[in-house]
């Protein structure tokens, strides 16, 4: 029973900065990658109507036959 005693356990050691640190930046730099391809969609969007609104091939005017 001796040898049991001489097995090491899992001792906690409190936070690792680094990892802490590390692990904020890569969470960060995730979100904020997705957020910004977020943004560019919806520019990607604006864009696209505004070009279509200037070439004519939408309105913005409500036709009086459709409405109701």
């Amino acid at each position: 029973m001796t040898g049991v005693h001489k097995i090491g356990h899992a001792v906690y050691h409190g936070p690792s900065v680094v990892k802490e640190i590390l692990y904020g930046l890569a969470l960060g730099l995730t979100v904020g990658g997705l957020w910004k391809m977020h943004h560019w969609n919806l520019q990607r969007k604006t864009r696209e109507f505004y070009d279509m609104l200037d070439k004519g091939e939408i309105s913005v005017v409500v036709d009086d036959a459709h409405q109701d």
